[in-house]
């Protein structure tokens, strides 16, 4: 068996260091990203939080911490990212390999102070991939991990 979860929210930066805009669904580009996300191709084509992570990071904090702050793509419910580098999720129709943890930087202290730290343990930040396939992924796409060959 192997634990599925769902799409919890979807955002797209508009520019380099600029605002994350909440959409309701995007497309994966094989090979690039999401369209419109200002961060297209290398190897952080798209990048994953889990909520399982971020209620622990508020938990460290003792406050309620948007996770638009974490400026990442995907924030996905049911799902665990810790160590699972070169793993394949599926979100929706789209295949992701996962190629590492995000580490947080110092953009993390300028929308709450702390929180940097706060995500600095066991892939608190999430972590970043590449689209093996894309399509379009929406809030309350299934999620789940492609068994281990």
């Amino acid at each position: 068996m192997h634990p599925t979860g769902h799409v919890e929210r979807i955002w797209l930066k508009r520019c380099r260091r600029g605002p994350m805009d909440a959409v309701a669904q995007a497309e994966a580009v094989a090979g690039r990203g999401l369209a419109g996300n200002a961060d297209q191709g290398g190897r952080r084509q798209v990048t994953i939080i889990a909520r399982g992570r971020w209620d622990r990071v508020n938990e460290a904090l003792g406050d309620y911490v948007d996770p638009a702050l974490r400026r990442a793509n995907v924030l996905v419910a049911g799902i665990d990212l810790e160590a699972t580098r070169g793993r394949v999720l599926r979100i929706g129709p789209c295949r992701l390999r996962i190629l590492g943890e995000t580490r947080p930087c110092e953009r993390m202290d300028e929308g709450y102070p702390g929180l940097r730290a706060a995500l600095e343990t066991a892939w608190g930040g999430g972590a970043f991939a590449e689209v093996l396939e894309g399509g379009p992924i929406a809030v309350g796409d299934a999620v789940e991990w492609e068994p281990d060959v």
